[in-house]
């Protein structure tokens, strides 16, 4: 009588190992799906010096000076000289948009 309460408790001596393949089927089906998620993104542009000195240049050109240092009007200053800025850039690239659609000269991507 006490065998038959042990052996229904145990089961078959093939559980465990089934149990330890089925963990491991599960185990390398769910690491395969997370690396498929983590694969890494192309790593952003890092700026280099020159192009950062030809930006401050662009901005003191525009009318923002550096060395007036934290006067109260450093975010308004600033600002309004890479709006500046930028306004020079679509300038720019209208220019060369429309004198590519005329046939003069293409616009560079």
């Amino acid at each position: 009588m006490k065998s038959d309460s042990l052996n229904r408790r145990i089961g078959s001596p093939l559980s465990p190992l089934l149990s330890f393949v089925m963990a491991g089927a599960v185990l390398m089906a769910s690491s395969a799906s997370v690396f498929a998620q983590t694969m890494p993104q192309p790593a952003p542009h890092q700026v280099t010096r020159a192009e950062v000195m030809h930006e401050l240049e662009e901005l003191e050109a525009a009318g923002y000076n550096p060395s007036q240092g934290d006067d109260g009007s450093y975010p308004a200053d600033i600002q309004a000289a890479q709006e500046k800025v930028a306004a020079k850039h679509r300038a720019e690239r209208d220019v060369m948009m429309n004198a590519g659609q005329s046939g003069q000269a293409k616009p560079t991507p």
